[in-house]
């Protein structure tokens, strides 16, 4: 689709994106200086060295001739945050190695290139290859650097110093079933695709900061966990750049929270048309059963084409609506300036903790070090399947929300816990005593998870319910358990006296131009013909749903039943995803400042679905209070005593076979 507006800034527009710069560098911190920006830049190039080493030890050791050994040459490829120019100070760097034909990736890769640099304890630490990943990956320090290095085998003898890997004829190189070269050359191919396809790199690149420093605060940064990582967030941020190619930061920044929460998911969203060239399965619900149960597509520019968010289920997109709608009223009221709402609002980080009255919580442990890093990876790597099988188990009765992050008992070795807020959706009728049975899906979790092929001796995991108030001191910022802030807090401020600011965005999907609406009394008043806007007035304040109105239902089992099969298959060469999507971003510090954080708003999501019988449709509603759940039999965590039942059941869980292993 083409542009919304080709208007240029206001005065207001230029006061706001100042200060959001300010914010983005002096109070978030998100620029790197100098001198850490010279150590990336070395360690970048003595990789590429230690690659060419590599790959001429390789050559010599298959007695090729000296001539031959000369010539044979690798080459390291940057993507992901570097690449866009969006990575905050200690972020690890995304890097591909490119090699050539007869440098395998088990023997060549995980091998020898492995061996050589276990033999640099100086440089190279933390060490951990993971072979059984989406895309194998190679994860180390290298002089306190955190890299991630992937590994793409071309079909050439020679790998040349100018190679371009941008051009699609690039994939004719690749051997053909090799899925994994497939996905790792496409880490760099997309990331080099957005750069080429927003009109302006430096205020997208403002408001992609901007977006992640958001998702990371409230708590919806994390593709691992159901909810969408960076390459998801770019691509997001690029289509809106597209829609307003003129506009500044600030403005982009409003326009991506009131695009995104009147869209009609699962709508996709392309930064350009979905090509077919070199016989490779692109993103086509149409003709790949599998594409049809996705929620919430975000379609990757480079060929070929996918969905890159397939692993949002009812719950996450119905939370991230949610934060959608909260980031939209926090802009309208900054663009009305009033004075209570600013930069730092938006940033508010979201009180997980003090959001549900129920939650999960699922601890792992290991025998030491290495082992537990290995054994927490994976675990992570598997809850999304736990929130499917609750969707599905309970017929869309409870909504989950799980955390991004885990947090670390330092009362114990090798210790750490994962959390999963848990509620009823909306739209259930509530039905006292009714039972909900999560046993099941509990046990099918952990039989999944320690199905793990390199599980050794002391690698366990126990899954418990525990209340709000029974939550552990150690998932708090210095172990000190904050008093809750008022669930008034959010909505008083809504309800202050401010101007009104008219004017949504209406029906963004549209084939034709949709031109942008007039802003009241405010800052910027624009008319342009063509205007459609949507009437704000007949909607609840508070309410988050598709554009146009559709007719809701409660949300069944068929979605997650569909999704939980599809993750549970072995993957389909159409899938065919960079390594960014399936890699959880290591932001610790970002989660456990959106764990701690002041609750300014405890308003959650239910879920409800519309089926047009061409895919799934989701729409969301807040709910306006927190319900008590009440479950039965239960094992309680392996820190704590039995708390007394709560006395007002409204939804009975019944836990029957909870408690297993030893941590």
């Amino acid at each position: 689709m083409g542009p919304i507006s080709l208007s240029g800034p206001t005065e207001f527009d230029v006061m706001k994106s100042n200060e959001l710069e300010r914010y983005l560098r002096n109070d978030a911190g998100l620029y790197e200086c100098r001198e850490e920006s010279l150590i990336r830049e070395e360690v970048l190039g003595r990789l590429d060295e230690i690659v060419k080493q590599w790959v001429k030890a390789i050559s010599r050791g298959k007695g090729f001739d000296e001539e031959f050994v000369e010539e044979a040459n690798a080459k390291v490829f940057t993507f992901g945050s570097y690449r866009l120019g969006v990575h905050s100070p200690g972020a690890d760097i995304d890097t591909l190695c490119v090699g050539p034909a007869y440098v395998t990736r088990e023997e060549g890769f995980f091998g020898e290139l492995y061996k050589m640099l276990s033999e640099m304890p100086e440089e190279v630490t933390e060490l951990n290859p993971v072979h059984d990943a989406h895309v194998p990956v190679l994860k180390f320090k290298f002089n306190g650097v955190s890299i991630d290095l992937v590994y793409a085998r071309l079909s050439l003898p020679v790998i040349p110093e100018d190679l371009d890997l941008s051009q699609d004829s690039i994939l004719q190189h690749v051997s053909a079933g090799d899925e994994q070269t497939v996905r790792s050359l496409n880490g760099c191919r997309v990331t080099d695709r957005i750069l080429k396809l927003v009109p302006n790199i430096q205020t997208f690149r403002t408001t992609l900061r901007c977006i992640r420093l958001w998702a990371k605060h409230r708590g919806v940064y994390s593709n691992v966990a159901g909810f969408l990582g960076g390459i998801n967030w770019a691509l997001l941020v690029a289509f809106i750049c597209q829609l307003y190619p003129n506009a500044l930061p600030s403005l982009l920044v409003s326009r991506f929270f009131r695009v995104y929460t009147q869209w009609r998911w699962p709508n996709p969203v392309l930064l350009c048309p979905i090509k077919e060239g070199l016989g490779l399965q692109v993103w086509d619900p149409r003709r790949n059963v599998r594409d049809r149960y996705h929620l919430m597509p975000i379609i990757t520019p480079a060929y070929p084409s996918m969905n890159s968010s397939y692993n949002v289920s009812q719950s996450t997109l119905c939370i991230m609506l949610g934060e959608f709608q909260r980031g939209n009223d926090i802009c309208k009221a900054m663009e009305a300036e009033n004075k209570d709402f600013d930069w730092g609002t938006l940033f508010e980080s979201y009180a997980f903790f003090d959001a549900y009255k129920n939650y999960l919580q699922i601890d792992i442990c290991a025998g030491g070090a290495d082992d537990f890093r290995k054994w927490k990876g994976w675990v992570e790597s598997r809850i999304r399947q736990l929130t499917l099988k609750v969707e599905n188990e309970t017929g869309g009765m409870l909504q989950c929300h799980p955390h991004p992050g885990d947090f670390p008992d330092k009362t114990l070795p090798y210790h750490s816990s994962f959390f999963m807020g848990l509620q009823r959706t909306q739209q259930v009728p509530v039905k006292g005593g009714e039972p909900v049975h999560l046993g099941r899906c509990v046990d099918e979790f952990k039989w999944a998870v320690n199905a793990y092929t390199s599980r050794k001796t002391g690698m366990d995991i126990r899954v418990s319910h525990v209340k709000r108030r029974d939550i552990p001191n150690f998932v708090f910022p210095g172990g000190i358990r904050r008093l809750r802030t008022s669930k008034a807090t959010w909505e008083r401020r809504q309800r202050s006296p401010q101007p009104e600011a008219s004017g949504d965005i209406a029906q963004c999907q549209s084939k034709t131009t949709v031109l942008d609406g007039t802003d009241g009394g405010q800052k910027r008043k624009r008319q342009e013909n063509g205007d459609a806007e949507t009437d704000s007035s007949s909607r609840h304040p508070k309410s988050v749903r598709c554009n146009p109105p559709i007719n809701t239902v409660v949300a069944d089992a068929s979605i997650s039943k569909q999704a939980e099969k599809l993750a549970r298959e072995p993957h389909v060469p159409d899938q065919v995803l960079p390594k960014e999507l399936d890699e959880l971003e290591d932001d610790r510090d970002q989660v456990k400042d959106f764990a701690g954080g002041n609750m300014k708003d405890s308003h959650t999501m239910g879920a409800i679905k519309s089926n047009n019988g061409a895919g799934p449709s989701t729409a969301c509603s807040y709910i306006g209070d927190l319900e008590e759940l009440e479950f039965n039999e239960l094992k309680v965590p392996y820190y704590q005593t039995p708390s007394e039942p709560v006395a007002k059941p409204i939804i009975r869980v019944n836990f029957i076979t909870l408690a297993s292993g030893t941590c």
